[in-house]
């Protein structure tokens, strides 16, 4: 099974920015739109952003977002989390996976 592996934040910023910011922000002010805010995601539990309604199996699943959970949501979110309502079809390729969340881990601390 494939994990994670550093990738590279500048194109992990691109990416991010074209496939992701549409719906989620980094900053630590951000806001929720229609996915929730990412600021802080590392050692946060699914379902967890206060003034965001997810659906009850992000609740449910209780998993902690760190490197390689991220890494197996972001290829098919809806078949990790059967229920989310994150319409995203997800990163099949490894490396850009691996970019977006290198990324994720400079923006969102």
């Amino acid at each position: 099974m494939p994990s994670f592996a550093s990738g590279d934040a500048k194109n992990g910023a691109k990416l991010f920015k074209t496939r992701c910011a549409q719906c989620h922000t980094v900053e630590e002010a951000g806001t929720n739109k229609v996915g929730p805010k990412l600021y802080g995601l590392f050692g946060r539990q699914s379902g967890k952003v206060e003034g965001y309604q997810y659906t009850d199996a992000n609740r449910d699943k209780g998993v902690v977002w760190d490197n390689q959970t991220l890494f197996d949501y972001l290829e098919n979110p809806k078949k990790y989390i059967p229920g989310t309502k994150m319409a995203f079809a997800g990163f099949k390729k490894e490396k850009e996976r691996n970019d977006v969340i290198t990324y994720l881990q400079e923006a969102c601390k």
